[in-house]
């Protein structure tokens, strides 16, 4: 079956560039010219990948991939940032976007994004064997890839879930933010150390009673992130 992919962009010719493209590349794809239109189509046909521009009339880009996160965990979302806008990148990745794409981009390096997300997807749905790691409070399984803080399940992205797997599994170990790229995101992922601290920040304000003082995410100066119960 072919992968879904929605494509929320409200210029015609570039909305069309990726549809083709896209379709070209044996993905179903369907469009949509404004967010109000891509949360409608969502009731109903839910996508595997989601690409959208931030500045799109009525809902934004932001707001968009707020709401399409709320509805689901599993789905891919690539935002489209306009060249140099640095804060759209950290924005969009704190409100749950897996990735971002700076205009104007090459079409082959949107779909090799593309597939090196569905691949790291379908990675971490596979069936794993039962494994539960507990340290204070949290308890992780494994086998399911929930996170629990006093026996409350958190709410994890699939980033999230693999980083804190990463985490719980090497305690202690100091890792670097290409460390945790590779090992959490795959060696294929296209993006850069500022998706690691995004990622961490979002981990710090869920597991942390103090995210400015936290207890297990440290920040290694000078190096990166380690996990520690002490």
């Amino acid at each position: 079956m072919k992968e879904k992919i929605l494509v929320v962009e409200d210029e015609a010719n570039i909305r069309s560039f990726l549809v083709v493209n896209l379709s070209i590349s044996d993905f179903h794809v369907i469009e949509a010219s404004s967010g109000e239109e891509a949360l409608k189509i969502c009731k109903t046909d839910m996508p595997d990948v989601a690409i959208l521009d931030i500045m799109l009339p009525g809902i934004d880009g932001y707001e968009l991939c707020q709401k399409l996160r709320e509805r689901s965990e599993n789905m891919a979302i690539i935002m489209l940032t306009a060249k140099g806008q640095d804060m759209d990148k950290i924005v969009g990745l704190d409100l749950g976007a897996d990735d971002y794409m700076v205009k104007p981009f090459n079409p082959m390096e949107l779909i090799s994004r593309i597939r090196a997300i569905l691949r790291r997807v379908k990675a971490t749905s596979k069936t794993k064997n039962e494994d539960v790691i507990s340290i204070k409070n949290l308890k992780l399984n494994k086998y399911s890839q929930k996170l629990y803080k006093d026996d409350i399940e958190l709410n994890l992205t699939n980033r999230e879930s693999a980083l804190m797997i990463v985490f719980m599994e090497n305690l202690d170990k100091a890792f670097t933010r290409d460390e945790l790229l590779n090992l959490a995101w795959g060696e294929d992922f296209f993006g850069d150390y500022k998706t690691v601290d995004v990622h961490v920040r979002r981990l710090r304000e869920k597991i942390e009673e103090d995210p400015s003082n936290p207890e297990f995410i440290k920040t290694v100066w000078g190096h990166g992130y380690r996990f520690t119960k002490f």
